[in-house]
């Protein structure tokens, strides 16, 4: 039923709106059904108390028969008075005067019986009624029996000089004006609730539409993704979530296709550093048993077999390294040690290949021994790595220079030499795994652009940083 957003959406705004309006229509309902009746029976009351006033002080109605004469002989004139009542009542609001028996003696409005009365009695429990609660009462119960339909029918008792009730003054009003003002609120609310909904509705769709949009382009991305298209990116509209939600994507798409051109510069390298030495190690071993190389070449040939096999060897643990890395199985010790001492043993390590360039070398440091806290072997493997690369990459006669300084509490080492140098918007990749700046292979053999990645990894895991310039 609720297959996408835009129909949960409206649903749960319909749901709202309908409860919402019904809780709504209830309150108001009560609120003017309390407030009609409420203004209705202090009018009603007005009414009867002044009726009741002027039959008290104008006639002398202190018995029950002299009351039923008064009212008989003065007809005319309190039927008279009342009509000058109609400031205080309106049309749907009228006055009788009844005796103890419960018969009419004036209908204030007609001058025979009205046509919504069914008798001119009013039935006996309801006179004892009136009389037992004295003052102001509220009849009830006369639909059928009195009225036609639901009306309001207030009560005041006509008291005599003994104290003893002589008559009564019913007013009464018809309930179908405060029915008709509720069914016309009942409409207005209906009416106003379903307009409600169709602007909902239009609201609903173009804010789904506006949200939903930029996910509808994010599903067809991503399986562009699956089909390995990392090419699409979403359009981006505004600042607000959604609109971050695609930066982020699109950032995601750019990250993926960047490991996709990562990964087949990674394959492409690999499958050079495995075919090269490879077939070097095939044709010489197949010369060598087919005879074609002579037995006085076989250490020459031997010996470049052993390089390239070493080769492979150092290429197989540069990939162990790094599935460790990425594993998180090589766990960082640290212990103290002399990076000063381990400058200088790298420096002869590199000797024959520094005489050969004929590098000029510079060694600066604070001090001749400078102690630091690291995991010892892997801060090796960093340092032999950089200047291996500064020494493979440096200009013939040009400059090789180690600095190690102290600042703030911290060992600075920095390896310089003078080459041809990264391009400047590669800066930004040199760390990244499988990087070779050297594309062309024709200054770098060797290397399959794992070892600045390595490098940043393990000084990342230091909590400490690297930096090229």
């Amino acid at each position: 039923m609720f297959k996408n957003v835009f129909t949960k959406y409206i649903s749960a705004f319909m749901v709202i709106i309908v409860v919402g309006f019904t809780i709504l229509g209830i309150f108001v309902l009560t609120l003017f059904n309390n407030y009609s009746v409420n203004l209705k029976r202090d009018m009603m009351e007005n009414m009867s108390n002044l009726v009741v006033n002027y039959l008290s002080s104008s006639y002398n109605v202190s018995t029950e028969e002299r009351f039923n004469r008064i009212i008989n002989h003065n007809y005319n004139l309190i039927k008279g008075f009342i009509s000058t009542l109609s400031p205080f009542k309106d049309d749907d609001i009228s006055i009788l005067i009844v005796d103890l028996d419960g018969h009419v003696l004036i209908n204030a409005d007609r001058d025979d019986l009205d046509e919504n009365i069914i008798i001119n009695t009013i039935p006996k429990n309801q006179i004892n009624r009136i009389i037992v609660k004295g003052g102001f009462a509220k009849i009830t119960g006369l639909k059928g029996v009195v009225f036609k339909e639901d009306y309001l029918s207030y009560a005041n008792p006509i008291i005599g000089d003994d104290s003893n009730v002589t008559g009564i003054v019913l007013v009464y009003s018809s309930s179908a004006s405060m029915k008709n003002i509720s069914d016309s609120l009942i409409r207005t609310m209906v009416l106003t609730s379903l307009w409600v909904i169709l602007i909902s509705l239009v609201a609903v769709y173009f804010i789904t539409e506006k949200s939903i949009g930029p996910i509808r382009e994010m599903s067809k991305a991503a399986k562009s993704f699956s089909r390995g298209k990392f090419d699409v990116r979403v359009p981006v509209k505004g600042n607000d979530e959604i609109a971050n939600l695609a930066k982020a994507f699109n950032n995601m798409a750019a990250s993926l296709g960047d490991l996709e051109n990562t990964r087949r510069t990674f394959l492409g390298n690999v499958s050079h550093d495995l075919r090269t030495p490879m077939t070097t190690i095939s044709g010489f071993i197949d010369g060598i048993l087919d005879g074609k190389i002579p037995p006085e070449k076989y250490h020459h040939y031997l010996s470049i077999v052993r390089d390239e096999v070493k080769r492979l060897s150092r290429l197989v643990m540069t990939l162990l390294d790094l599935t460790k890395i990425q594993a998180g199985e090589r766990k960082i010790v640290f212990q103290p040690f002399d990076i000063c001492e381990m400058a200088r043993q790298i420096l002869i390590s590199n000797e024959q290949r520094i005489d050969k360039k004929m590098l000029d070398v510079e060694f600066e440091t604070d001090e001749d021994r400078m102690i630091v806290s690291a995991d010892k072997d892997a801060i090796y493997q960093i340092f032999y790595n950089i200047c291996d690369n500064a020494v493979k990459f440096a200009y013939e006669k040009g400059k090789l220079r180690i600095r190690i300084i102290k600042r703030d509490k911290k060992i600075y080492v920095s390896v310089y030499n003078d080459g041809v140098g990264i391009p400047e918007d590669e800066l930004p990749h040199v760390f990244d795994q499988f990087y070779k700046s050297d594309k062309s292979r024709g200054l770098d053999k060797t290397g399959v652009g794992l070892g600045m990645f390595i490098a940043k990894t393990i000084i990342d895991a230091h909590e400490q940083e690297i930096w090229v310039k």
